[in-house]
Order: structure tokens, then C-alpha cells, then sequence
């Protein structure tokens, strides 16, 4: 699959999810050359801002050992994508829709890739920029899992796929809330 194909997940359930449905990758594959790569970002750039510029986080919270907060939140990151997978299986079940664990859990490693390439905004020694970025990585997110549960549950039902999309991410943003709330106590 091509970078334009994986720009669409996010934009359609016509562009994109055809041709990974058709290569139906494997999940090792995913967790070796997408996930695990992309899923270190955030804790490395958690800790390159919390050591370069710990101010943008306040007094409190400036002082952290940002190295163990990196490595909590990176091991807190994969177990909330384990938790996803079989979320996303459960609530489609729950909708009557038809998704097998492959598939969910390739949603689940496909889903979060905007808000770890969000994490670089990280780079910028401005909370508010970093918030903003972030946002926009989250927006992306819930595009790529909303146009995925229509394209691999086979539906057209819009507010069906916007409930299950709106349980996952809920729960989802509940989780990183905890993740981070762990992260920096």
C-alpha cells in the first residue's frame, strides 16, 4: 500500500480500505513495522520536551524523570492497543456487525497512527501548538476508525459506525487520560 492509499483511510471508506482488505496484512507485520515504531514516538518525544524545554509543562510538572514517564506511557500505549482491538470487536458485535479479531485489531494499529505522528508537534516548545496538533491527530483518528468499521464491518450504516466510533474513542481518551494522569503523578 502507498502513502496517497493511506492518506485516504482517514477520508473514505471507498479509497484506501479496498486495497487493505485485499493485502489483509498481517498482524506481526503491523506491529513490527507500524506500530512499534510509531508508537515510541510519543514517549520519545515526551521525554526530548520534558528535557529540553520542561517550563512548557509548568513548575509542577517540569521536574519529572521524563525517562521513566517515557517508558510508562510507552508500555501504557501498547496495552491500550491491545484493549482497542478487542474493544472495537466487542462493540461491533454488540451493533450486529460482522468483524472478525484480524481485522479489528489491524483497525486498532491503524487507527492511532495520526496521533502518534501528532506527538512530533512536541517539537515545538509551545503547549498550545502541541494541544492543537494533538487535536488534529485525534480528528484523524476517529476519521480513520469511522470510514474502517464501515469499510471492514461491510456497512453503510453512518450512526451505527458513529456509535462504535464514539464508544472506542471514548473509552480510548478515557484510557490516555488515566495514561497520562500515571505518566506525570
Amino acid at each position: 500500500m502507498n502513502l496517497h492509499g493511506l492518506s485516504q483511510l482517514p477520508l473514505s471508506a471507498e479509497r484506501g480500505w479496498p486495497e487493505l482488505v485485499r493485502i489483509r496484512p498481517g498482524l506481526l507485520r503491523l506491529f513490527g513495522f507500524l506500530v512499534l515504531p510509531l508508537s515510541l514516538l510519543p514517549p520519545a518525544m515526551l521525554y526530548y520536551a520534558g528535557t529540553h524545554y520542561p517550563e512548557m509543562f509548568g513548575e509542577v510538572y517540569g521536574r519529572k524523570p521524563w525517562g521513566q514517564v517515557a517508558a510508562v506511557f510507552f508500555i501504557a500505549e501498547l496495552a491500550t492497543l491491545l484493549a482497542m482491538g478487542w474493544l472495537i470487536k466487542q462493540v461491533a458485535d454488540t451493533n450486529k456487525l460482522v468483524i472478525d479479531y484480524h481485522d479489528a485489531y489491524m483497525l486498532a494499529a491503524i487507527a492511532p497512527v495520526p496521533m502518534w505522528l501528532s506527538s512530533l508537534g512536541l517539537l515545538i516548545p509551545n503547549l498550545f501548538a502541541s494541544v492543537i496538533i494533538a487535536i488534529v491527530g485525534v480528528g484523524l483518528s476517529c476519521g480513520i476508525l469511522y470510514h474502517g468499521i464501515l469499510a471492514l464491518c461491510r456497512t453503510r450504516e453512518d450512526v451505527v459506525a458513529g456509535g462504535i466510533v464514539q464508544t472506542v474513542i471514548g473509552m480510548g481518551l478515557v484510557a490516555w487520560a488515566f495514561l497520562l494522569l500515571l505518566a506525570l503523578a
